[in-house]
């Protein structure tokens, strides 16, 4: 196109409806749904950059039937209602355009389509070059010598050239070949058998759908002649339907099509109601720069100097940099500090790189350091720091005074955060950008520890990390206190810092010749499994292919489909559909043995031996204290919580972690701590007698739910109402509670009333809790810990209901975890002000292991189960189950 005037035509809609589907659901503090929104802004934004518009014009559906609808009854009848969370955003993005001052257009009974149809005529007749904005192939039909099409979301540009290479056909043959292939998408019908390969061929051809109809018997395909000639209304039809309007009554005024500065006040309040922080750094004023000294310590001066300035801060930020990401196994090279602000310090001393030599000794570096990070009276922060605490532990540093961890921090404040990271709480916090590691170290296969790194470029690296920690801590501990979260922070997950990095410190040693059984056991029945999986299904394949094992399922065995992949491309075979499946076939429920062993096998049995430490001889897990919402411990490498209780399988692999020699296992696990936990939140007063009578609790609730005396309670019924006390609980529905116990939903629905009729404590309890939410956007534990709930208020059912369920399971799931973390914390002082050689292992889900000598058996057991029942008075009992074993299956 040449220098003209243009005009941007944008097909608003078409971009609207892409977005909220393309993009993952986003919402906005109050729980807003956003991606709509935010996918339109993208859009304009682009398009605003690449192109400067003069003239635009955004161009809307209208509301209600159009045209085509009263021309073919059916057109778009197959389309759902508009979904509730888009139609919450329409106001929005309204918003958005009006902000950015440019021009909407929409009229009753025309889609967006002819809007932009009879504006790009006008604008051609008054000597515009056009440029219409779409990702729709329908408006190919538009393209001229004069108009083009341009998708700025997948950098697309289209003139007539570009279209006849796309599809086959120029521009004004696009309506003929549409009308045979049809639009399922909008309900177009089309001629049958005629797809998009055949059509440009015919209409090339025959020139256009009139000289195909006129040379109809000329055709040699029989079925391909019948289908035209039998649908032949149906083509024209098609025709009509597809064909955009471009003669509509609309009005062209230049002028008022101008596109003037945007908005750019109004759009920074709307960017921050929507939570768009790119957007609001974009129309925010710019700040001004502030110079960041960074230095490096080369020298025992320089090392002096800094030792004073730590030890007259009130708050020093640590970090290491090291050689490994396993703090078990890595190498500490250099340590950073800041004191304040905008200045920070990075102490090489094992780097082997460039300008190596010009570091001090790590001799040189812990003489000094090491009395200032083991001195408790200097306070310490850091990101993440118990990773520092366990590398500098294995370089002989003790470090102490520890009195902030931003991570943890970061998660208290906001357990939903989307990461707790440096680099994303910098972006957030000071909308600064971090050096990236791959920066200094490269990528891949050619990256560099960070021992390699030349100083020149370790030196900012390393310093900035300190330096935006300090920053982050400072911000954060304001946010603590006007939150009331400082004494939940200070009192159980620091010290819970120091409690898990013992326990990753002291590790759990495994029988590494079990393991290697164990591996070779799961092998044979799964080669056994594969011989019976290729007899099932006549011939041999890659079980492992999903691709592979849908074709044998649905189309070689022809099961029932149950549903296919989120990209609609194949057959669903996860772990739901196998199960519905094997109820109708052998081969599905051999296919979900394989899958448990493979997985098994290779996360577990395989994978536990090449984590054996190599000095240790033990295996030292991570354990995450800022992942779960709900406050719960997670572990990673191992991942321990994941490890099956009630499976042979998942009591072998127990079985291989043992003791060390001359000493036992002990396993403290908290009975039904959830459904206590229950009953003292909900008062309810049948589940509270119950508890302090010691009665079988599902036992009870059978003989409330099917009103008999517990005499008559059979083991069937205690399943049934096991199943409903825990889905209560997690807000499980009918349907859900039907497949659990396969039953009927009617039976199901029959439960969970007449559960609710006998503790209408828990149904009381239940509503306060999604109420209080409703009203605050937020949920919180007995202890206080918070959890954000802004999509309680969501359009969308599901994303509201899921909201819902966690209003109620928080304060239940989040106290269990709270009261976990404080036993945990208590058990700890004891084996401390005891001077016990027991030391605390690990902590999955409910319980504690200890690992002790045999001679303190007898008391640690004493004392952990009373520490453990009486760390925080409740409505009813705390119980705790204690068992000891020569393995962890045994002690279980």
């Amino acid at each position: 196109m040449t220098d003209k005037k243009k005009i941007y035509l944008i097909d608003g809609s078409a971009y609207i409806y892409r977005s909220f589907h393309a993009l993952p659901p986003l919402t906005n503090a109050e729980g807003l749904p956003t991606n709509a929104v935010l996918g339109f802004t993208n859009i304009i934004v682009k398009m605003m950059n690449d192109f400067a518009p003069t003239h635009a014009v955004i161009c809307f559906d209208a509301k209600g039937p159009t045209f085509r609808h009263e021309m073919y009854e059916a057109y778009k009848a197959n389309r759902p209602p508009m979904p509730d969370d888009l139609r919450a955003q329409i106001p929005f993005v309204h918003k958005v355009a009006e902000a950015y001052r440019i021009p909407t257009m929409e009229k009753q009974g025309l889609e967006a389509d002819d809007v932009i149809g009879t504006l790009a005529k006008k604008a051609e007749s008054q000597g515009f070059e056009v440029v219409i904005v779409t990702g729709d192939k329908d408006f190919m039909q538009l393209v001229t010598e004069t108009c083009v099409i341009s998708d700025p979301a997948r950098d697309v540009y289209l003139d007539r050239d570009a279209v006849k290479e796309k599809l086959g056909v120029w521009p004004e043959q696009v309506t003929d070949i549409m009308a045979l292939t049809g639009d399922t998408s909008d309900n177009v019908p089309g001629v049958p058998g005629i797809g998009k390969k055949t059509a440009p061929d015919l209409i090339n051809q025959f020139g256009s759908l009139d000289g195909l109809y006129e040379q109809v018997e000329t055709i040699t395909k029989k079925k391909q002649k019948e289908n035209l000639i039998t649908n032949k209304d149906l083509a024209f039809i098609s025709r009509d339907l597809v064909t955009i309007k471009t003669d509509a009554d609309l009005p062209f005024d230049e002028e008022a099509l101008v596109v003037p500065e945007p908005d750019g006040e109004t759009l920074l309040e709307l960017f921050k109601e929507l939570g768009f922080k790119k957007y609001i750094k974009m129309f925010s004023a710019p700040q001004k720069k502030v110079a960041k000294k960074y230095h490096a310590v080369l020298t025992d001066e320089a090392l002096a100097e800094l030792a004073g300035k730590i030890k007259a801060a009130p708050l020093v930020a640590v970090d290491t940099e090291t050689t490994d990401l396993s703090p078990m196994r890595a190498e500490v090279v250099g340590i950073s500090v800041a004191m304040e602000p905008h200045e920070a310090y990075y102490i090489p001393f094992g780097h082997t790189g460039l300008e190596s030599d010009k570091q001090l000794s790590k001799e040189a570096v812990f003489s000094v350091m090491k009395p200032i990070l083991e001195d408790p009276d200097i306070s310490k922060c850091g990101q993440n720091i118990k990773y520092d605490l366990l590398v500098l532990k294995g370089a002989g540093i003790e470090l102490a005074g520890i009195a902030f961890d931003t991570m943890i921090a970061s998660y208290l404040l906001n357990p939903t955060r989307r990461s707790h990271g440096l680099d994303e709480l910098a972006l957030e916090l000071f909308d600064h950008q971090n050096i990236k590691f791959e920066e200094v170290a490269g990528k891949g296969k050619n990256q560099l520890l960070f021992s390699e790194v030349p100083l020149s470029q370790a030196v900012p690296y390393a310093a900035e990390d300190a330096d935006i920690t300090l920053m982050i801590a400072e911000e954060f501990k304001k946010e603590l206190e006007a939150k009331n979260l400082t004494e939940l922070f200070d009192t159980m997950e620091m010290p819970l810092m120091h409690v898990l990095a013992e326990m990753e410190h002291t590790g759990v040693a495994v029988n590494e010749e079990a393991l290697v059984t164990i591996s070779k056991t799961f092998e044979t029945e799964m080669n056994t499994i594969e011989a019976t999986i290729y007899q099932l299904a006549g011939e041999e394949f890659n079980i492992n292919s999903s691709q592979q094992l849908g074709a044998i399922l649905f189309e070689k065995l022809e099961l029932p489909v149950q549903k296919k992949t989120k990209k609609k491309t194949g057959y669903s075979t996860d772990v739901e559909v196998l199960t519905a499946l094997a109820a109708k076939h052998d081969l599905p429920a051999q296919v979900i043995r394989y899958r448990t062993l493979a997985k098994l096998k290779s996360t577990y049995a395989d994978a536990l031996v090449g984590l054996i430490h190599p000095t240790t001889h033990r295996i030292h897990t991570s354990y995450n204290q800022t992942v779960a919402v709900t406050g719960r411990l997670s572990s990673s490498n191992p991942n321990l919580q994941n490890i099956p209780v009630r499976s042979d399988e998942g009591r072998m692999i127990r079985g291989a972690f043992v003791p060390a020699q001359g000493k036992k296992l002990i396993a403290a696990d908290y009975s039904q701590i959830e459904l206590r936990l229950l009953a003292h939140c909900s008062g309810d007063p049948i589940l509270i007698e119950s508890f302090n009578s010691g009665e079988d609790i599902h036992k009870r609730t059978a003989a409330e739910m099917f009103d008999c005396d517990l005499l008559f309670v059979t083991g069937e019924m205690r399943r049934q109402a096991k199943a409903v006390n825990f889905g209560i609980m997690y807000g499980m529905s009918p349907y859900g509670l039907s497949k659990e116990l396969a039953i009927t939903q009617k039976m199901a629905k029959s439960f969970i009333e007449n559960y609710f009729a006998r503790y209408s404590g828990v149904k009381t309890f239940i509503e306060t809790c999604i109420a209080e939410a409703q009203e605050t956007k937020t949920t919180s534990t007995l202890l206080g810990r918070i959890r954000p709930l802004p999509e309680i208020t969501s359009a969308n059912r599901n994303v509201k209901q899921f909201a819902e369920r966690s209003a109620v399971n928080t304060p239940i799931q989040g106290t269990a975890a709270d009261l976990i973390k404080l036993a945990m914390l208590r058990c700890s002082e004891i084996i401390k002000e005891k001077n016990l050689a027991t030391r605390m292992i690990m902590s999955v889900h409910d319980e504690i292991v200890f690992e002790a000598p045999e001679s303190e058996v007898s008391e640690v057991k004493g004392l952990m189960q009373q520490a453990m029942e009486n760390v925080w008075e409740l409505a009813v009992p705390l119980s705790v189950n204690i068992e000891v074993g020569d393995n962890w299956n045994e002690a279980h």
